[in-house]
């Protein structure tokens, strides 16, 4: 039975989950070793399967249009119920975004512990989640829920993009800037306040902002390589783009944009697992220059989510962090 003296209003969502967000994953290393052996053939109609683990598959359905597919869902990463809805739905949104796409149609996954929580809450999830799908301009219909001792909650998504103008993991040219579209540090933020209960504004603010007018000045600028910055951190997204496309990076830590009150968090601990298992994995690709010091290399690992994109190319609007080199796929960091 739920517990009758849990309210709506006294629960706290994230004392419900082991983790929170996109630093629920799976680590990158772990999970790539779990998947290699499924890697194999495509039909030529996949123009992205799982080879670069890419931000969502695209399959071309007739001359000039793709469809892409993706789907993203975790456990709570606030203790509204509401915002926790809209931040999982702009997140799994981004997924299609970050391909140069556009979502058409989604729909829930749902995990509630239905003799725990009230279904009220639940109700709210959902609502945050159909408001950011009608922004978005892309229906929510339905959906699959189980009963599960642990909330989580994301949408399957289905987009469209023109197969001659994706923006893919594997297409980044060496000598080009790096433009990042959303600061960085909400893990951080989303640490302390499952900790602390302290809310942060300006991250659920950030993890709500859908990506989409990021991707259309990506698309407009020319760019031709982007993926979002999500669980992984900006480290571990970057890494996976600069293998997928055989060239190597410079970043400048002093570049990045970081949310208010994330340094101030870095300082004093809140630092996800999630993120330390980000830098291991990373670490032997790095080179790290004179200053750089290992709490400016957590930061950059952050397990972000609902973050940016990062784009190889300029995209006006917004920051530039680095630039893309030739020779090898090692990340410099200054």
């Amino acid at each position: 039975m739920t517990d009758d003296t849990l309210t709506p209003q006294t629960i706290r969502l994230t004392d419900y989950a082991h983790g929170g967000g996109c630093a629920c994953k799976i680590p990158a290393g772990e999970l790539e070793d779990a998947v290699a052996e499924l890697i194999g053939p495509a039909s030529p109609d996949v123009l992205v399967g799982l080879e670069d683990g890419d931000d969502a598959a695209a399959v071309r359905v007739a001359d000039g249009l793709a469809v892409l597919s993706t789907a993203d869902f975790f456990t709570p990463v606030v203790d509204s119920a509401y915002d926790w809805g809209a931040i999982a739905a702009a997140n799994a949104l981004s997924d299609v975004y970050a391909m140069g796409g556009r979502p058409v149609v989604a729909i829930n996954l749902v995990g509630w512990p239905r003799g725990v929580l009230p279904m009220e809450l639940m109700t709210e999830v959902l609502r945050g989640g159909l408001d950011v799908g009608a922004r978005a301009g892309c229906p929510v219909i339905g959906g699959h829920t189980i009963d599960d001792p642990e909330p989580k909650y994301g949408m399957a998504v289905t987009g469209v993009a023109d197969p001659d103008r994706l923006l893919r993991n594997d297409a980044a040219a060496a000598g080009l800037p790096i433009t990042l579209t959303k600061p960085i540090g909400v893990g951080l933020l989303n640490n302390r306040h499952k900790r602390t209960g302290e809310v942060f504004e300006q991250a659920i603010a950030s993890m709500t902002t859908l990506n989409r007018d990021a991707a259309d000045a990506a698309l407009t600028a020319g760019a031709r390589a982007a993926t979002d910055v999500t669980g992984f951190g900006l480290l571990g997204h970057l890494y996976k783009m600069c293998r997928a496309s055989g060239v190597g990076a410079v970043v400048d830590a002093s570049a990045v944009p970081v949310l208010d009150g994330v340094r101030e968090a870095l300082r004093d601990g809140f630092v996800s697992g999630g993120t330390h298992r980000n830098l291991d994995w990373v670490r032997p690709h790095l080179e790290v220059g004179p200053g750089v010091t290992d709490d400016d290399l957590l930061l950059l690992a952050d397990a972000q989510t609902s973050g940016g994109l990062l784009v190889v190319g300029e995209v006006p609007g917004y920051p530039v962090i680095g630039h893309t080199v030739a020779g090898g796929t090692r990340l410099t960091i200054r």
